[in-house]
Parts: C-alpha cells; structure tokens; sequence
C-alpha cells in the first residue's frame, strides 16, 4: 500500500508551493532598487555584477579569475552571488592572500563554485526539494555539491565543509542566468 507515501509527496509539494510563492514575493520585496544588481534586466550576470554597488569583491574576484568573458557570453548560468558584506567573514588578509597571483586557483576554485549550470529559480529549487524529500543537491561548475534546504521560508545553502548561506534576495533574471544574492560565501574545501 503506497498511499501514504504518495499523501506525503503531495503534502509536501503543495507545502512547498505556497512557501515558494510566499519565498518569492517576500523577497522580490526586500529586492534593493539602488543596488542594480536585482532588478530584472538584459543585461548578462557580468555587467549586472559590474553595475551593483553591494557586489564590488565579488566583481573584483570575477575580473582577477578571468571568468569576466564567460559570465559575459556564455550561460545560461545560476549564480549565487556573495555581497561584500558576505565576504566579511574572511579578514583582509585572507581576502589579500587569495587574490595574490599564485592563489588564483584557490579563488577561482571559490567563484566557480556559486555557480550552476542552468537557470534555477526559487521556484526550481524549491521543486527539487519538494522531490528530494526537503533537500536538493546541485552540482556547481567547479565540480562539489551544494546542498539546498529550508529554514522557515528562507532557502539555505550548505557547503561540504557545513557552512551555510541564505539567499536574501532571488530570481534576478538576466540575459544569461539568474542571480540569487546570498548572505555568506560558501566553500568547496578549507581554503
């Protein structure tokens, strides 16, 4: 008998649904205007990043790595782009040290790991975790998994080392992908 187990995977899709609706206007009114990032545009995922006063690590970071052109011509991509007040987390001589020449790698391995292959909406994810049960795993460019649950009706990110990031701000479409702010930066390994 598979009634029940069919119940709960409708139960939980509805449930989803409406915190998904619920996520998405919650956020799209929180969306900062002045920022220009988080507005829904034509312009590609590095122009916006470019464009946004709150993203000027993360753009500098794009620019050092050389992912500038693929974020400009290729896609369509989901980033989930770290304000600078996320990057706080590290000191400013860590920030310094991955941008040095020789860590470029390191970084590189950092950026291309809030980037997924493909456009995932709020809508998408919370879809994928209404079939994984309350979780989705993404792969990212860089090649690891990021895990993606609910906290309330706030999505949270979950790097393999356990650190975790809400998205603050979602579904900022763009020519190219979609950009989903986050609260922290997230990480493939101990860097």
């Amino acid at each position: 008998m598979k009634f029940p187990r069919i119940t709960t995977y409708l139960t939980l899709l509805v449930i989803f649904s409406l915190f998904g609706h619920s996520l998405i206007a919650q956020t799209n009114s929180l969306t900062p205007v002045q920022a220009g990032l988080f507005l829904t545009t034509d312009k590609t995922i590095a122009e916006a990043t470019l464009a946004s006063e709150d993203h000027q690590t993360l753009y500098a970071a794009v620019k050092a790595t050389e992912l500038e052109t693929i974020l400009e011509t290729s896609g369509p991509f989901t980033v989930f782009a770290p304000s600078d007040s996320a990057f706080s987390r590290f000191t400013a001589e860590e920030l310094n040290h991955l941008f040095k020449s020789e860590n470029r790698g390191k970084l590189k391995s950092v950026l291309t790991y809030h980037i997924v292959a493909g456009n995932l909406t709020a809508s998408k994810i919370l879809l994928a975790m209404c079939r994984g049960n309350g979780k989705a795993i993404f792969t990212s460019v860089q090649g690891n998994k990021i895990t993606a649950t609910m906290k309330g009706t706030d999505i949270i990110l979950t790097d393999s080392l356990g650190n975790s990031a809400k998205i603050i701000s979602a579904d900022s479409s763009l020519r190219n992908g979609v950009i989903h702010e986050i609260d922290s930066v997230i990480l493939p390994s101990r860097i």
